[in-house]
């Protein structure tokens, strides 16, 4: 039976990991994982948070009493916090990592993790799922499989159950 061995740097595949994270279940398991092919391949993660038009419209109804500029800052202010947790958790794994909030609001947020993943450029996309199928899935999109479809690089889906 051959022996097993560590790869070598040279064999080291992903140097540069995404993750997208918004504090879900679904994005947590992908962080965990994240970390733990950044650890085995010695890569530099990068941990980003996409605010999004959805969050914005559902928190902008009439009944929530928030005026648009103050919503946006609070929505800046919530992913500064996830991607702080996220930072923490990375860090203590012993990975060098960085954090990136995208606030260009407009922008669909499979575009933008598909447009931060060339413009770093990554090697690999980390992503979690919630799995949903038929009419939940029709009704809500899902950024994942859009950016599945369209990533220049690899991605890993991390599904919840």
């Amino acid at each position: 039976m051959g022996r097993c061995r560590a790869p070598s740097k040279d064999e080291i595949m992903y140097t540069r990991i995404i993750v997208a994270v918004d504090s879900s279940h679904a994005s947590n398991r992908a962080l965990d994982e994240a970390i733990k092919i950044a650890k085995g391949a010695h890569a530099t993660l990068r941990i980003i948070h996409v605010l999004d038009d959805l969050s914005l419209f559902i928190a902008t109804n009439p009944y929530a009493g928030y005026y648009t500029g103050e919503l946006i800052e609070n929505l800046k202010q919530e992913g500064v916090k996830i991607l702080d947790q996220a930072r923490t958790r990375a860090t203590a794994a012993e990975l060098p990592v960085e954090t990136v909030l995208y606030d260009d609001l407009g922008l669909p947020v499979e575009e933008r993790i598909v447009m931060a993943a060339r413009d770093w450029p990554a090697d690999l996309i980390v992503m979690g799922t919630h799995g949903r199928r038929g009419v939940t899935r029709a009704m809500l999109g899902s950024s994942a499989e859009a950016v599945l479809r369209t990533s220049p690089v690899p991605v890993l889906l991390v599904r919840t159950p």
